[in-house]
């Protein structure tokens, strides 16, 4: 059985003539626009499930999802033969062909933080599911025990000193999980979109702007610590999403994350969220416990070890693509001349082609990538109608029981 997975920021997709961030909305002419290019993404799209992010109204993503599938229908109307033609069952149809989402199963995670203020609301994500769901869609976003991360003091000082602690109560934006029955198994598909990496300033009691925000008086060390901030809860919400999918696999359940991380691969919050990658050989390591230079891991320390990590890891699709592929770059995201991939699918190793029990092959990664515009190129206010984001998507393969 072959199905596919794909995320897919869309960027800002609300009804015309609605202020979601202050001074900005859509006319009904530019709402139109955008409404008919991502159907047409969805279309090139192609996929079963879909992840979205920046999504601020479930009617929205219905009316595109529709328009997406009346249009799948008519071209399919056009290349796919008749019942009456003999050669209809050539594979080449199968290709040109695309399933609308007519029946396909949608779950939208609003922002709870989104009281429909015009110029002041804030996006939730969804999923598409040709597949459908097992089981009701969940929603992470206010956490019941709020998460305080405790520093300890400096080595050299007074161990009784407090080194501070940061306390989240409440992700930027919600973290979806649903099920998705594949064939025979269920897998556990989580959605997100992670706290970017604009600066987080604090308005001052009846300002009406934080400081930082006035570039005309630009304080350099006041936007650094902005960024701070918001690296600080980005890392935060990557260790919600990490809890949530270490104890889905903890369960032995096949997992696959996607969305907006906001980071590139090998930043410390998409690490948080992917696990460690295993030592190459614990046996050079000293013991946590040593009590002599000698005391190192053993063989089969090295063997359990290596183990526990790999058990609860997740790989990028992207990644394991250009392994097996000539292809030397990838990239979703394109601004002030930086090329990078900020969108991911990872998946645990029941996908991973090295592990001799993996449920599914991935045989291909699509990226749609051809509208991203540098955000220093003159061409860069198209991005305000389509999307500022790549959509990638990793075709896959049930293998035989």
């Amino acid at each position: 059985m072959q199905f596919s997975i794909a995320s897919f920021n869309v960027k800002n997709l609300i009804g015309p003539e609605k202020e979601y961030y202050r001074f900005q909305s859509y006319t009904p002419e530019e709402y139109a626009w955008k409404r008919d290019w991502v159907a047409d993404q969805l279309l090139d799209l192609d996929a079963d499930v879909i992840g979205f992010q920046e999504i601020f109204e479930e009617e929205a993503l219905r009316d595109v999802v529709d328009e997406a599938s009346r249009r799948a229908i008519a071209l399919n109307d056009v290349v796919i033969p008749s019942a009456g033609k003999a050669y209809r069952r050539k594979v080449i149809f199968d290709k040109l062909g695309v399933s609308p989402w007519n029946d396909a199963a949608l779950a939208f995670a609003p922002n709870v933080a989104d009281d429909g203020v015009p110029g002041e609301r804030r996006p939730g994500v969804a999923v598409l599911s040709r597949l459908g769901f097992a089981g009701a869609p969940e929603v992470i976003q206010d956490l019941d025990t709020p998460l305080t991360i405790p520093f300890q003091a400096l080595r050299g000082m007074d161990p009784e000193l407090d080194g501070g602690s940061y306390t989240l109560r409440r992700l930027s934006r919600p973290i979806l999980k649903v099920r998705i029955p594949v064939g025979d198994t269920v897998i556990t598909l989580f959605t997100c979109h992670l706290k970017s990496k604009l600066g987080e300033y604090i308005r001052p009691a009846g300002a009406a702007f934080a400081p930082e925000e006035d570039l005309t008086r630009y304080d350099p060390v006041g936007r650094a610590m902005g960024s701070l901030r918001s690296a600080v809860r980005r890392m935060a919400e990557a260790w919600v999403l990490r809890k949530a999918i270490v104890a889905e696999l903890d369960a032995g359940n096949p997992v696959v994350a996607v969305g907006d991380f906001n980071d590139s691969e090998h930043a410390v919050s998409s690490e948080i969220i992917s696990g460690e990658r295993p030592f190459r050989n614990y046996s050079w390591m000293l013991r946590h416990d040593a009590q002599d230079y000698s005391d190192r891991y053993s063989s089969e320390d090295h063997a359990a070890i290596t183990e526990a990590v790999e058990r609860v890891r997740l790989h990028s699709a992207e990644k394991l693509f250009v392994r097996k592929s000539l292809r030397d770059m990838v990239y979703t995201s394109a601004f002030g001349g930086v090329y990078e991939s900020i969108d991911e699918i990872l998946m645990s190793r029941h996908f991973h082609p090295d592990y001799r029990a993996r449920i599914a092959d991935m045989d291909y990664f699509s990226v749609l990538n051809d509208h991203i515009t540098d955000g220093a190129h003159p061409e860069a206010p198209y991005n305000k109608l389509a999307s500022d984001h790549g959509q990638i998507k990793a075709h896959l393969r049930l293998r035989a029981e």
